[in-house]
């Protein structure tokens, strides 16, 4: 899928020998939000993402023909969960993660699927989450728990 906004970019199924580069590409993009909140503990964030990878429900970012980000959709609380939703820096701020977003939330929209998520307190991804029509659910002094009801 392309955007005009944006680098050409696409979807593809995930792969359990992606495992080392996902939680890699975690590492380095929550890295910042973490110290800021004093919680970054480099074994930590790899394998929170390698203890919870369901590559069924996992998709790769692939921009230029090169892993650059993935994001995971899973069946959860009667609806979808999105989870590890991870762009490489370089993509930051250029519509990329807004046009994935886009498509994820259009799919959940056909279904009818509530979606949830949730993302750290201070974190920048909130405001992206907010343009598309996520809320506050509820928070604590970390995570801030948002849901998304489907438009039709």
């Amino acid at each position: 899928m392309t955007t005009s906004t944006t680098a050409p970019w696409a979807l593809r199924p995930a792969l359990p020998e992606d495992i080392e580069a996902l939680a890699e590409l975690r590492a380095v993009v929550m890295r910042p939000d973490l110290e800021r909140l004093g919680r970054y503990d480099e074994h930590r964030v790899r394998q929170r993402l390698r203890d919870g990878y369901v590559p069924r429900h996992t998709s790769v970012v692939v921009v230029d023909g090169e892993l650059a980000g993935c994001v995971t959709l899973r069946p959860a609380d009667g609806g979808l969960r999105l989870e590890n939703f991870c762009l490489s820096p370089a993509l930051h701020g250029r519509g990329t993660g807004t046009a994935v977003l886009r498509s994820l939330l259009a799919r959940a929209d056909e279904a009818g699927a509530t979606v949830r998520l949730d993302v750290l307190q201070g974190s920048a991804a909130r405001a992206l989450y907010e343009r598309h029509g996520f809320t506050l659910e509820r928070q604590d002094p970390i995570d801030v728990f948002m849901v998304r009801t489907p438009v039709r």
